[in-house]
């Protein structure tokens, strides 16, 4: 499979159970590999089958900025939910993190896997 890699996506949004995280919009950092069917080597420069990246992009960016999840689990599988629906994705890699969360250096996510 080849993959398609959405990397250190900064996203406003809300996340957390914290009093303070359901009313401030805070950092939310997201990753993305989107597995897909290889390319065929005699058209390797043709958009047919490609997946449109920067589309994923603007939509894991609305769906982070709409949904007020409490978990960290939960907004990666709705980001997961949403590049499983792409015709091309087969299996999609997830990273979502709270920069400074813990301390001022530091994050803490997780990270899932799903596939179709």
């Amino acid at each position: 499979m080849d993959k398609v890699l959405i990397q250190e996506l900064r996203v406003k949004g809300i996340l957390g159970v914290n009093d303070g995280e359901r009313d401030t919009l805070g950092e939310i950092a997201v990753n993305v590999t989107l597995f897909t069917e290889p390319r065929p080597a005699v058209r390797p420069d043709v958009m047919d089958g490609c997946v449109d990246y920067s589309k994923v992009a603007k939509d894991i960016r609305l769906l982070v900025k709409a949904r007020r999840r409490f978990t960290v689990e939960a907004l990666a599988q709705d980001i997961a939910d949403l590049c499983l629906s792409r015709e091309n994705v087969w299996r999609v890699t997830v990273k979502v993190e709270k920069p400074g969360d813990v301390s001022e250096d530091r994050s803490v996510g997780v990270e899932i896997e799903r596939q179709r």
